[in-house]
């Protein structure tokens, strides 16, 4: 399979599109700092494993792949700390660690594609937002500057309020990823380059420091733990065209650059494919952020998704119900309370459940021609009270 990266530029092939394009714009994390609210809404898909026809199912051989365990994540707004990470790891920041994916692993990836995440209490009791991204690294690189590599994200999370003296300790996430199999397994891309899998988890100890017995003076906030769950249930499409287009960039109406004019919530992305396709994809990640009052975490609004100015999705972020993650909220706030709330309360407010995950959201396309295309993206109704708030956003397109 020959997987060509391309930018929002005309590039050519694989082998040069990165270096020619330069990297992305942004870094990712932006810091969840409250009491926060969820997302959600179409998710991509599960795609259940059928039988092979004669009334037998197919024989997954599952592999999971540990990549990071229990690595420890400090203050994301100090100096980076200088202690030991598990081998392999790369420190890149406090809130942001990588490891390079192995031939024998890449090797082990089937048809689809699971990521866990594990995120353990330490001193950090807040809801937190916490991504894994895939970096493409110039092969035989030791290390690299996250800045100046092609980066996509590829799932997104919410902390839950955590206490790290009451049970449970931990939060599992899960995420169907069957999107990022044909990236792992290009021969032309793995030729070109290594491949890292990311995990960042923004943190700050200030609150817990205060709130949380036997967390005075320090500065570690979190435990991660990333892994991977692969099997042969299903065959995955088979793009070979990557165009990464956004990776957490800010998006919202008050900052130059972040929409397309200041006042409005409209963002326009313009890229090209490079040849007629068959069929093709984007993968987009939102997630509404600003926890003033008034502000958009607390506030569902409809947003609008458009490929050469034909909507292709409408969707307002939010879970029927928090309550699921209730469970994982040891830390008292006023996002929960002590009480359940009923459904209609939740959908009063939250674009988000601490404890949960970020939408993955596949829009199909269909057949395109090669040459210009635009993608907007559009919440009219979005305020940002106070010129605060943002909603970062992620976008790649894949065809074939």
């Amino acid at each position: 399979m020959l997987l060509t990266v391309l930018r929002s530029i005309p590039c050519v092939c694989l082998a040069t599109a990165l270096a020619a394009c330069g990297s992305p714009p942004g870094e990712d994390v932006g810091d969840g700092e409250t009491a926060g609210t969820e997302d959600s809404t179409d998710s991509s898909g599960d795609g259940d494993g059928d039988g092979d026809g004669d009334g037998d199912p197919p024989d997954p051989n599952p592999e999971i792949i540990w990549l990071m365990e229990d690595v420890v994540f400090y203050d994301g707004y100090a100096a980076t700390v200088d202690e030991p990470v598990p081998e392999g790891v790369l420190r890149h920041s406090n809130s942001l660690h990588a490891i390079k994916l192995s031939d024998e692993q890449l090797a082990s990836i089937q048809k689809t594609l699971k990521i866990g995440v594990i995120v353990g209490a330490l001193c950090d009791n807040y809801d937190r937002i916490g991504a894994v991204h895939l970096a493409l690294v110039p092969k035989g690189a030791q290390t690299y500057v996250p800045a100046d590599v092609q980066r996509l994200e590829v799932a997104r999370f919410i902390t839950p309020f955590m206490n790290m003296n009451k049970s449970p300790k931990e939060v599992p996430y899960e995420f169907e990823v069957d999107s990022v199999v044909p990236i792992l397994k290009s021969p032309e891309l793995l030729a070109a380059y290594d491949l890292w899998f990311e995990l960042s988890i923004f943190g700050v100890p200030y609150a817990a420091n205060n709130e949380v017995p036997g967390c005075e003076g320090r500065i570690d906030t979190q435990l991660g733990s990333l892994l991977l769950y692969t099997d042969s249930m299903e065959e995955p499409e088979d793009f070979n065209v990557l165009l990464p287009l956004a990776n957490s960039e800010s998006f919202n109406n008050y900052a130059e650059g972040a929409s397309d004019a200041i006042g409005t919530t409209r963002k326009t992305v313009n890229f090209e494919l490079p040849a007629d396709t068959a069929n093709a994809q984007l993968v987009l990640i939102t997630s509404n952020h600003g926890a003033n009052a008034g502000g958009e975490e607390y506030n569902r609004r409809e947003h609008y998704a458009y490929i050469d100015g034909e909507l292709a999705l409408q969707y307002k972020p939010g879970r029927d119900t928090c309550e699921p993650f209730r469970i994982y909220n040891t830390q008292g706030n006023g996002i929960y309370g002590q009480f359940p709330k009923s459904d209609a309360e939740w959908q009063s407010f939250s674009n988000w459940c601490p404890g949960d995950v970020i939408d993955i959201r596949i829009i199909p396309w269909g057949p395109a021609d090669a040459g210009a295309h635009e993608f907007v993206i559009d919440v009219p109704d979005a305020v940002f009270v106070d010129g605060q708030g943002n909603i970062p956003f992620s976008l790649y397109v894949q065809a074939q």
